[in-house]
């Protein structure tokens, strides 16, 4: 059975940091992409890191670029989103999520490394969320 479990949001004053874990199941994790994806209420979900492979380079969404930063232990079949300067429109649910299929169709990929990362690239094994709050 396929699970995705994302643990680590919490409440945090601005400039704190904090490190989201998402611990997968029933499939080997160096094998698939991997995402984040987070999303607040009355807006769509939007991608903030993605890659496709274990050595590949890491897109990351304009707003993150700098702060965040995607990463996975494949011996612990574990992603990790480290989220650094947090800032209060960081605030959201965020969401993990992999696939099997490594190509990025909105955009594609350049060297190896998504061009853009989004919800609609096929992202098909999604985790619960956590909430991640930063208030202003």
């Amino acid at each position: 059975q396929v699970q995705l479990v994302e643990s680590g949001g919490g409440l945090v004053q601005v400039g704190s940091s904090l490190k989201l874990s998402c611990t997968v199941s029933g499939f080997t994790l160096e094998d698939y992409a991997v995402g984040w994806f987070r999303q607040v209420p009355g807006k769509e979900r939007e991608g903030v890191s993605c890659n496709s492979c274990t050595d590949c380079g890491s897109h990351y969404a304009d707003s993150v670029q700098g702060r965040f930063i995607i990463s996975r232990d494949n011996a612990k079949n574990t992603m990790y989103l480290e989220m650094n300067h947090l800032k209060p429109e960081d605030t959201a649910v965020y969401y993990c999520a992999a696939k099997a299929d490594r190509r990025f169709f909105t955009g594609g990929l350049y060297g190896g490394v998504p061009v853009d990362c989004s919800p609609a690239d096929g992202f098909h094994n999604w985790g619960q969320g956590t909430q991640v709050t930063v208030p202003s």
